[in-house]
């Protein structure tokens, strides 16, 4: 079909018809959204349950138990709204790089990051290929309503960061945040983790893009004191580091259109790097190891540019 004919072609839906084909559009939104919360709703008890009697039953393997019952009704409940991306939206996602992924191994996964629909994405890639995916969560967010018990049943790791301001007032309780998250981190040792981490720390948006000045073309800068934090607390426990790339061929690939269905492929490629025993240090107290961390991963988003520039 060449542009001539296209253009034709769309000459003939009359207004009536779009705004039709626009409502049916909305409404499959509407209805992913209530299967979501209908999917969140059904499983929501079972994992409470799991979560009281991890919580009143303090041995080891009643714990190690439960948290294996809780990662199954969390990879069930996303095995379930797959089946609504892929058989009812009909997203496709094409996945490139490394294939050798093992569901009993330590990763810490980084990202880089352009919507929400982004978390959905690397959820339909990994469930059940490696550990369920866990972001670390600050420690505050621990008291929001059903989630916080939630987030707090399936082991996601809980931060406590305390400001420039607040150690000057109080330098007795430097280091004090590390110590507190390595403890938190503990479990891991015995329970397989994929730690999450969308290192630019927001969505890309090209406003964004141009108040950073960010030296690279398809991404905004990366936050190293994250992804450094991490690695300080629980960086000798990885097996090896995912370095993901996400990119959308569609312009619209908000979390809305991804529930509406207009979101129909995503490319996904996988970089699967070692932990070099260079990567674990001291990030807030040793000056050396900050600047070699910062330039490797300045290096890493620079060639995950160049990447996103050959998938344009």
């Amino acid at each position: 079909m060449n542009l001539q004919q296209l253009k034709q072609d769309n000459e003939k839906i009359t207004p009536e018809e779009s705004g039709i084909k626009k409502t049916i559009i909305n409404m499959k939104g509407v209805f992913s959204i209530l299967f979501i919360l209908t999917n969140t709703l059904v499983g929501y008890p079972f994992l409470l349950t799991a979560a009281l009697l991890k919580l009143v039953i303090p041995l080891d393997f009643s714990r190690k138990f439960f948290t294996r019952i809780l990662n199954i009704i969390a990879t069930t409940w996303l095995d379930i709204n797959n089946l609504l991306y892929k058989k009812i939206l009909g997203v496709k996602i094409e996945v490139t790089g490394e294939q050798d992924l093992a569901p009993k191994e330590w990763y810490m996964v980084l990202s880089n990051h352009q919507s929400w629909s982004d978390i959905v994405v690397l959820q339909m890639v990994f469930n059940r290929r490696i550990p369920l995916l866990k972001f670390f969560i600050k420690k505050e967010l621990i008291r929001v309503p059903l989630l916080g018990i939630a987030w707090w049943a399936l082991d996601f790791p809980f931060m406590k960061r305390f400001s420039s301001e607040f150690l000057k007032a109080h330098p007795e309780m430097k280091g004090k945040d590390i110590e507190i998250t390595r403890k938190a981190c503990e479990k891991f040792k015995y329970t397989p983790v994929s730690v999450m981490n969308f290192v630019e720390g927001t969505r890309f948006t090209p406003v964004k893009h141009a108040r950073q000045k960010s030296p690279y073309k398809n991404l905004l800068k990366p936050k190293a004191g994250g992804t450094g934090f991490v690695f300080t607390a629980m960086g000798s426990m990885f097996h090896c580091i995912l370095n993901i790339t996400i990119k959308y061929p569609e312009m619209d690939y908000s979390i809305w259109s991804f529930l509406c269905g207009r979101v129909h492929k995503v490319d996904v490629h996988i970089e699967k790097l070692p932990v070099d025993k260079k990567l674990i240090g001291d990030y807030e107290n040793d000056e050396v190891y900050r600047k070699y961390f910062c330039k490797w991963l300045n290096d890493l988003w620079l060639e995950k540019d160049k990447l996103l520039s050959k998938l344009k």
